[in-house]
This record gives C-alpha cells, structure tokens and sequence, in this order.
C-alpha cells in the first residue's frame, strides 16, 4: 500500500494518459512509500483545517453531474474529531438541499482547502455520515458559538486521503483581517519612529542575532542548514541535510519544497522553492533563492534570518516539473531554458539528464553575468551550456532556438511569468504537442 490519494485518484486511465503525456515517472514514486500514507491528520494538517474560514465541497448526484459548493464560516468552523475524520454543522441557508441530497445516494466527496495568502491549498477526498438533528451529543461537537442560525444536520468526514497541492498559479488574496495584520506593525513602527530621538533607532548586532529563531515552521520533515553560499548578486543557496542525520524522501529532477520563512512582524509564512542539487545523491538539498527587495517579502526575509545551523521544519517535497524520461529514453532531446533564478530547477534536471544518458542543452538568460548563478559548475561538467547576458548585447532569441529543436526536443522552461507566456505563444505556432513544453514559473 501507498499514497492513499493517488490509490484513488490515479486510475488505470489517469496513469495511461500520465505516460502518454511524460508526467507519469514523476507520480509513481507517490504510490511506492511503504505503508499507507496521507490519509490520516498530523497537527500540520489539522492545524491548516482549523485555520481555514471556507472550503469547497463536490458532491456528485444521480444524474452523474458533480456539483461544487462553498462552505464558509468563522475559523475553526471546521472541526478536528480525530486523525480520521473531520466534521462541519451544516445551517439553514438556500434551503436547496442539492449536497445533501446528493450525498444521501452517494456518500463520497471531494474537498479543496484554500490558503491564498501563503498560495497553499490541500486536496481531500473522504466519505460522509450525515448527522440527524436527534443526535443532540454529535452536533454539539460541531456547533460554533459565533453562528447563531439553526443547525439543521451535521456531516461528519471520514478521510479516505489528502495531499497538499501546487502553489502553481494561486493568486494572493487577502481579507480585511489579513490586510489590517499586516499593517499593523507598519503602524506601529511608524508611530514608533515619529515619538523616538534618531540616537535611540539604532539596534545592536547582538539584539538582532537573538531575535533571529534557532528553529521554524512546524511541517514534518526536520531539516538543518549546513551550508549558505553567495551563488551570484543577490542569489544564496542553502545546503539543508535531515537534522537526525536520516536519509532524505527521494526526489527526481524539477522538485520543490515548502520551507517555513518568519517575516519581519514576526509571522511564519510557507514559500516553496525549486531543490537544485543533484538528484543522483540524497543525502542533502539545495535550495537557491534571490534577494527580491520588490517582490512579497518571503525571499527578503529568508536572506535575513537563514544562518548555519537552524532547523527548518519543512513539507515533503513534490514535483510537478519532472523530466519525461520515456520521450528522452525514445531519443527526444532535453533543451532546458532559464531565465534569472529560474537555473534552479533546470540544474538539478541538467544534472539527471546526465546521469541518465540523456541527450541535453541547458540556455540560460540574465540582465548580467553577475546576475547568473551555477555558471562555474555548468562550464566545469560535461554538459553543453549557453549564457546569454542581455545587459552585453548576447539576448536569447527563444523563437530561433524553440524553432530549431522544434522536432527533436522536449523544452524544459523556468523563468518569469512573460518568458513562459513567449513559449507558450512560440509553441502554439510551431503547432508543438502539449507534452513537448513542460514551464514552471518562479515564486517570488
């Protein structure tokens, strides 16, 4: 037994059209753990649950139509029972009735939990109890104190599986709560530094050093930073080893990880960022960030507080980039594209293709030369590499090159949101099949 969401939602089918399209060696490894995994709560997830004021359920009906609803409330609206299971009061509203009597035929649904602040979102899939209003003991656990509407049932959930998702393509979104949090302590300061003499502004290094936390995030994989690097002009790479010394969850080539990064208020947001070491060891993981002074602020806090020696408690990580190894075994080749940070992931793929025999080229575009990470390791390996700085006159021309593989490669493209939408454009014309351009866009 595996992953038990993808038991679920990998069919036969799911899995033909994975291989069809090259994705399918980067799910396998989902559903060879070796015990039954995701399908009970830990306190990462729990927590995450709790947190939440809505969600979205489908249901499906007897004509074979899913139907998606919202559910919404106060946080914590969603109750914890037990690892298992999960439960909500359902109110009075619309007086539709359209879940409900779905579920009263088919007991099966499907959840999403959103977390658009942070862009992180879990997937859930579970069987339903509905709760008679008779059962005064059981719809007590799931009433909230803040709404005041009459219960009519209860569901409770029990858990057949979960597994967290791409922050892909999650926009931002914030509510007045949020937005008033975040302002505060602008507030604050501000006021702060209106009633303060400029002699009392200054802190000491060593005040800064102790508000730095020795350990962050509370996901399930504990990690140490062993090493921190000056890869490039405002780009760093952390080395991050298992902090028991344990062998690490095996990755693939284009896998990113969710590490816990505390902002200058003080709160732990999640940011995900592309593992850049070589896939064929698995004793440690590299990350590589850039110092972004205009972005959301997860990357300017990360170059702040990460230091030797602290622990990170971080999400397993998770590929959605993978190379497709059966169209490389067949004789495509691999022409991996970079823009900026983007090297990250295209390095670690670099380094797989050529472990494994296949035939590769790795493009990468900077403003500047100093702007460029990697580039010494590229040029002391075996594999073919061009660096185009723009800011010298050397401007990679991503039409000419999409053009001239375009029937002997796979285009492997990370970089920012326009370059991606050039080769998408670029693809379009050439009339490229969809599996033959895999993109990614760098977080922020």
């Amino acid at each position: 037994m595996g992953h038990k969401f993808a038991e679920i939602v990998f069919t036969d089918t799911v899995k033909k059209l994975q291989t069809q399209m090259g994705s399918r060696a980067g799910y396998s490894g989902m559903e060879q753990v070796p015990e039954d995994y995701n399908h009970m709560l830990s306190r990462v997830e729990a927590e995450f649950i709790m947190a939440r004021d809505s969600f979205y359920m489908a249901t499906v009906g007897e004509t074979g139509w899913p139907y998606i609803q919202h559910r919404g409330g106060p946080k914590g609206f969603v109750k914890i029972i037990d690892a298992k299971t999960i439960g909500i009061a359902d109110y009075s509203g619309n007086r539709q009735y359209v879940s409900t009597g779905n579920l009263t035929t088919d007991n099966r649904v499907a959840l999403f939990f959103m977390d658009y602040p942070n862009r992180r979102r879990m997937k859930m899939v579970g069987r339903v109890t509905i709760v008679d209003p008779s059962d005064v003991q059981t719809l007590a656990k799931l009433e909230d104190p803040h709404v005041r509407a009459p219960i009519e049932r209860g569901f409770l959930i029990h858990i057949e599986g979960f597994d967290w998702n791409c922050p892909k393509f999650i926009t931002p979104r914030y509510t007045e709560e949020d937005i008033q949090r975040i302002l505060a302590p602008m507030q604050e300061e501000l006021t702060a530094l209106r009633n303060k003499a400029p002699q009392d502004q200054a802190t000491s290094t060593k005040e800064q050093a102790a508000a730095i936390p020795t350990e962050l995030g509370e996901g399930p994989l504990p990690l140490v930073i062993t090493s921190v690097r000056q890869e490039a002009e405002n780009i760093r790479s952390y080395e991050l080893r298992h902090r028991d010394g344990a062998p690490l969850p095996v990755v693939k080539a284009g896998a990113h990880i969710q590490v816990p990064v505390m902002l200058a208020d003080g709160e732990t947001i999640w940011r995900s960022y592309s593992i850049s070491s070589d896939p064929s060891q698995q004793e440690y993981y590299t990350i590589a960030v850039l110092d972004q002074e205009d972005g959301r602020g997860g990357s300017h806090a990360l170059h702040a507080i990460y230091q030797v020696g602290q622990q990170l408690n971080c999400h397993r990580p998770d590929n959605y980039f993978a190379l497709q190894a059966d169209a490389h075994k067949a004789g495509k080749k691999a022409t991996l594209i970079a823009g900026g940070v983007g090297i990250t992931p295209i390095r670690s793929m670099a380094m797989e293709a050529l472990h494994e025999g296949f035939d590769c080229a790795v493009h990468y575009a900077v403003r500047t030369e100093k702007a460029a990470a990697f580039v010494s390791d590229f040029k002391a390996s075996d594999i073919p590499f061009t660096l185009y700085a723009s800011s010298e006159g050397n401007r990679l021309d991503l039409a000419d090159l999409m053009k001239e593989h375009s029937t002997d490669s796979y285009f492997y493209i990370c970089g920012p949101d326009s370059m991606i939408a050039a080769a998408q454009k670029i693809a379009a014309e050439l009339q490229l099949p969809p599996q033959a351009l895999v993109y990614e866009a760098f977080d922020g």
